[in-house]
């Protein structure tokens, strides 16, 4: 970039967990046509065409702002000081041109790295506070004093990756340098490789019924896209399986290393479960767990239910709880059958009519014996009234 200010070599200090350098410059000519400024600052404008008069006319987006000599000074610089200005002799002629534009310095950003593998190390940053100006990053790391580049695959992205690390130093110095016109900052973090080497959940998890079995489930899964073939052999992966029926709230565990499949041999039968796997380097113990992974849900084997075929089908009717049932079967094809049981049917239904006017004759027998007491008890309480009413 034409007219950035650069900081010399011996002012990047390399530390253990941030150190920075600041190289500032509070005013930078890009080309003739712009100008950067520090906000809050004050911001000197010079009119550099070959009028050599005392006095310039400077105007600002086409007003005219202070007769001077050649220099315009800004005070306090602000926002809307931003624009196009130019300086004028005094005749009017245009002399030069210069559009205005104001800003921060670099500030600190905040740095994140990521270890999925030992083949990748993923970094990113965030700026903390914005410039209001073009900004330029330049990303490095360094082990044991050699520094190499942090690559940049898309700028505009604030991301780096370094790829293939020597894993066995497991310390590392990130360096992201915020450069814009009007100096640049460095932001350096120490990484501990084996601290976060933290991988990507497992892939492609299929759970399977085990015919037969009403209590197990065949779970199978695939190592992650960023733990590449050719390392699995020297760097093993721990597997953690954890599964519940749905509904409870209490997870059982199974862990295994460096093979793709489990077992599950105590599910609850009949029951839908929710399964999850995560995944740890086997070799550095105090490397991270993954996050667990999305949740797969299935069901134990259950034993078919035999259904009775058309042939061997008999249906039975029994009514009222009587000790011999009336019962329907396809295997006679004789239609004496169907006249046995639409008589005996029809037996049933007379003695039940039977049954029901016996019952209504007794409760009417009892209802005539209750009427005729209370009549005589009437007759007897009315007698009496009377007796008494007779003077002696």
């Amino acid at each position: 970039m034409p007219g950035l200010v650069s900081c010399p070599a011996s002012q990047l200090v390399f530390g253990i967990i941030f150190l920075s350098s600041v190289c500032i410059k509070s005013e930078i000519w890009t080309d003739e046509d712009v100008q950067f400024g520090r906000l809050g600052s004050r911001v000197n404008l010079t009119c550099r065409g070959s009028y050599s008069g005392p006095l310039v006319e400077w105007r600002f987006n086409g007003s005219s702002v202070q007769i001077s000599e050649d220099s315009l000074t800004l005070l306090n610089a602000r926002h809307y000081m931003e624009g196009n200005y130019s300086c004028h002799d005094e005749k009017g002629t245009l002399l030069q041109t210069v559009k205005l534009r104001l800003g921060h310095l670099p500030h600190f950003v905040n740095v994140t790295c990521r270890v999925p593998s030992h083949t990748k190390i993923y970094c990113s940053w965030e700026q903390t506070k914005t410039t209001h100006l073009p900004t330029l990053y330049i990303s490095s790391y360094s082990v044991r004093g050699e520094v190499e580049p942090c690559e940049q695959e898309n700028i505009g992205l604030n991301e780096c990756t370094i790829t293939n690390p020597q894993i066995w130093n497991s310390n590392f110095l990130v360096n992201i340098t915020e450069i814009n016109p009007l100096g640049s900052i460095s932001t350096i973090l120490k990484v501990d490789v084996h601290e976060l080497l933290k991988p990507d959940p497992p892939e492609g998890i299929i759970v399977q019924q085990v015919e037969g079995q009403p209590t197990q489930l065949l779970v199978q899964w695939r190592f992650p896209a960023s733990w590449p073939n050719e390392i699995m052999g020297a760097f093993p992966i721990t597997f953690s399986l954890r599964y519940r029926p749905i509904g409870s709230n209490f997870w059982s565990m199974l862990e295994t290393e460096d093979n793709t499949s489990l077992r599950i041999m105590d599910a609850l039968v009949g029951y839908l479960h929710q399964i999850q796997i995560r995944a740890q380097d086997a070799l550095i113990n105090h490397s991270q767990w993954s996050e667990w992974s999305h949740v797969v849900e299935a069901q134990p084997w259950i034993e078919p239910r035999e259904e009775p075929t058309e042939e061997s089908m008999d249906s039975c009717f029994p009514f009222f709880n009587f000790s011999f049932p009336v019962c329907e079967t396809d295997k006679s094809p004789d239609s004496s059958v169907d006249q046995n049981g639409t008589l005996g049917l029809l037996v049933l239904l007379g003695l039940f009519a039977a049954v029901m006017v016996a019952v209504l004759s007794i409760i009417a027998l009892l209802w005539v014996r209750q009427k005729k007491r209370d009549n005589r008890k009437n007759q007897e309480l009315t007698s009496m009234v009377k007796m008494k009413s007779i003077p002696i």
